[in-house]
């Protein structure tokens, strides 16, 4: 051993034989240590059994649990609170009070005072209760005692014994006894088991609602849940990879906060503006919107980037952690039976937007579109709108659902025309549906002056069937296709063109949208276009518009299953912040057997709809003799008055006819309309001379 080298331990002489060799230079001397005192050794092992992170997590998973259980508990109470009390309807009308909406704020306080009316009913009701409940008792035991005597006796003289008299009413007995005994036994355990059923409820649903401390959850949980703070916002912004930005600042002397407004409380998320240092474009900010998402501790969806009014600014709306995964609550249509539907003035209850503020469309005069992958609510989104106005006694329907699996059905006598299936045939009736909505609209356009027209919706669902159909017509004009021949292209351009001038609207609903099965020129015709989740930038540029996507509309990035319902609008009859060309809307889900009560609930505003369920072709008529019929023996009719007898001659089948339709059969017969007095007329010798002269095989035609 070195001389500086100091030993540890004091070594002690061998007071054994075997102690001695244990020292030889064979068998070196282990170095035992001291003995450490027993506490300081149980003092060391509580404190790594303690501070073991097994332990550290059993622990947070007790607290997180029990946590839940009163969160649970908490929130329960709350919604059996506000669900017998207006304390929701009182919140709600102090939100929009404080946000200066006096007008939401007017309509929450009705809708608390009707609730309270309603309540004070239910509670008068209940004073009568026991008195209605004890005379039915009474009455109901007497005719229960009675009916069982009243059957003994019939069994009695059946059976010829007088015993059998009381068999019903002891079989009765002997029942309510093993009642009684199934009861005694199970009461028990139910009792016991209650409690826990109990606290198993408040678990699950503070565990949905993650009602437990922060530091308590998981970590996958945790690290999205962090609040957005401006340093958050700026690290994140830095951390984008634009390196003009991260030099920007780097050498900013606030460290980047100047980059930012006020971050605000924004329904379930906050919202913030972010004006980008020279040398960074709003388009490179939007590219990286997943980075950035989670650079804030955010999925992908729970970011929306949009662009405000002032220049080189990106605004931020990023919800709490897994809001956007909670539903937003039943539709106004379902939860009040009194609400009515104004076509003119009136908005539709659509659902929800991002805020949490309601979202309301309104219809007057606007045709729309909806597209979007299959299965994501497309149908029950555009079909929300529809029961709403039905609402609306003036407003009539032609429906044509090219998938016909019953979508529409609750529309049956409601509607007046509802085709349903996805065929040719079917198709082709969609077709002819429109033309006639066409032939409609030229009727209305040539009605005299300050004509009232009430709203004539024609809804396609499915439309890409019919764009897509191959059959031709028997001039070879195809019904599908977006060309000038087709049938249904042409129709669906017409009543875009003009249509919304009479109230003649266009409403279509398609599926993952492309230039052949939904040409450019019939979607841009939409006044209202939203869509919801698509595959790719191309399609969502299709559905909503270069506009609104360059503008920050994105309804490819949804989440394709998860964001059902969820649709990104661009309309003029929706409310969308300032500088935005879109608006983000988590629709109302109404399903089909509360559809069916809604649409129950507008047939009784109507006084009775014959639906046709396919369009009737009609008879063969001879519209030519037909005109000289109701010309009469006048020397000569106003084409007005032509066209009124002819709708009452058979208004099935000139009930659409306008002086278009009367023009072409009149057309090279020399019987043609010409001016009187400056009023165009039908000669009735014109007539009898263009009758006489035509040949055997015109006597007859459909409609013109």
């Amino acid at each position: 051993m070195s001389n500086n080298v100091v030993p540890l331990f004091k070594e002690e002489p061998p007071t054994s034989a075997t102690d001695a060799a244990a020292t030889t230079p064979d068998a070196p001397a282990l170095v035992i240590p001291g003995r450490v005192p027993w506490w300081a050794r149980s003092r060391n092992a509580i404190a790594w059994a303690v501070t073991h992170e097994r332990t550290r997590a059993v622990g947070r998973g007790a607290v997180r649990n029990g946590m839940y259980v009163l969160g649970g508990a908490r929130i329960t109470t709350r919604r059996a609170w506000e669900s017998r009390t207006p304390a929701r309807y009182e919140r709600l009308a102090r939100a929009a009070e404080v946000a200066g909406d006096y007008e939401a704020a007017m309509k929450w306080d009705e809708q608390g005072q009707r609730f309270r009316a309603m309540r004070h009913k239910r509670r008068m009701d209940l004073l009568h209760a026991p008195e209605a409940l004890a005379r039915g008792l009474l009455v109901g035991t007497g005719a229960t005692f009675g009916g069982l005597l009243l059957l003994g006796i019939i069994l009695a003289i059946g059976t010829k014994h007088v015993a059998d008299v009381v068999a019903p009413l002891m079989l009765a007995i002997e029942t309510i006894k093993w009642i009684v005994v199934i009861v005694t036994v199970v009461w028990g355990p139910a009792m016991a088991v209650g409690p826990l059923l109990a606290l198993a409820g408040f678990w699950a649903v503070g565990r949905k609602r993650q009602a437990a401390p922060n530091w308590t959850l998981p970590a996958a949980d945790r690290s999205g849940g962090d609040p957005i703070t401006p340093s958050i916002v700026v690290k994140a912004m830095h951390d984008l990879g634009i390196a003009p930005m991260r030099t920007a600042i780097k050498e900013m002397g606030d460290a980047g906060a100047a980059m930012l407004s006020l971050i605000k409380i924004a329904g379930c998320g906050v919202e913030v503006d972010v004006t980008l240092p020279s040398g960074v474009t709003t388009t490179e900010v939007q590219n990286r919107r997943r980075k950035l998402a989670e650079n804030l501790g955010r999925h992908e969806h729970e970011v929306f980037i949009t662009i405000p009014p002032a220049p080189r600014t990106v605004r931020l709306w990023i919800a709490d952690s897994g809001a956007l995964d909670e539903p937003i609550g039943r539709s106004p249509l379902v939860t009040d039976e009194t609400l009515r539907a104004d076509y003119i003035k009136g908005r539709a209850p659509w659902g929800q937007d991002l805020r949490g503020d309601a979202a309301l469309l309104g219809l007057f005069q606007l045709h729309l579109l909806i597209t979007g992958l299959s299965n994501q609510g497309k149908t029950a989104a555009l079909r929300a709108l529809a029961l709403w106005l039905a609402m609306d006694p003036r407003a009539e329907f032609w429906i044509a659902d090219l998938k016909g699996v019953g979508d529409w059905r609750m529309f049956l006598n409601l509607a007046a025309v509802l085709i349903e299936g996805p065929t040719d045939e079917h198709c082709i009736e969609a077709t002819e549906m429109l033309e006639r909505g066409v032939a409609e609209m030229e009727r209305r356009l040539q009605s005299p002056e300050g004509t009232d027209f009430p709203p004539l919706i024609l809804i396609v669902d499915e439309a890409q069937q019919a764009f897509m159909c191959p059959v031709k017509d028997e001039a070879k004009n195809p019904y599908g296709g977006s060309k000038a021949t087709s049938r249904y292209f042409m129709a669906a351009r017409k009543i875009h063109n003009q249509g919304r001038a009479v109230n003649v609207l266009l409403w279509q609903g398609t599926q993952d949208p492309t230039d052949q099965n939904l040409p450019k020129l019939v979607r841009e015709g939409a006044h209202t276009r939203a869509s919801l989740a698509l595959g790719s930038e191309s399609q969502s540029r299709m559905a909503l518009g270069d506009k609104a996507v360059d503008g920050g509309a994105a309804p490819h990035l949804l989440r394709q299953g998860l964001d059902k319902g969820t649709l990104v609008v661009s309309s003029a009859g929706i409310d969308i912040p300032a500088g935005q060309s879109s608006i983000t809307v988590r629709t109302h889900y109404i399903d089909t057997d509360e559809a069916t009560v809604i649409a129950d609930r507008a047939k009784a505003l109507r006084d009775g709809v014959d639906t046709a369920r396919t369009l009737d072709r009609g008879e063969q008529r001879d519209p030519l003799a037909d005109i000289a019929t109701v010309v009469g023996t006048a020397t000569r009719v106003l084409t007005q008055d032509v066209l009124k007898r002819l709708n009452t001659l058979d208004s099935g089948f000139y009930n659409t006819w306008t002086f278009l339709n009367l023009k072409r059969v009149l057309e090279g017969t020399g019987a043609e309309p010409y001016k009187s007095d400056g009023r165009m007329v039908i000669a009735r010798e014109r007539l009898a001379r263009a009758l006489a002269n035509r040949s055997p095989e015109d006597s007859a035609s459909g409609p013109a």
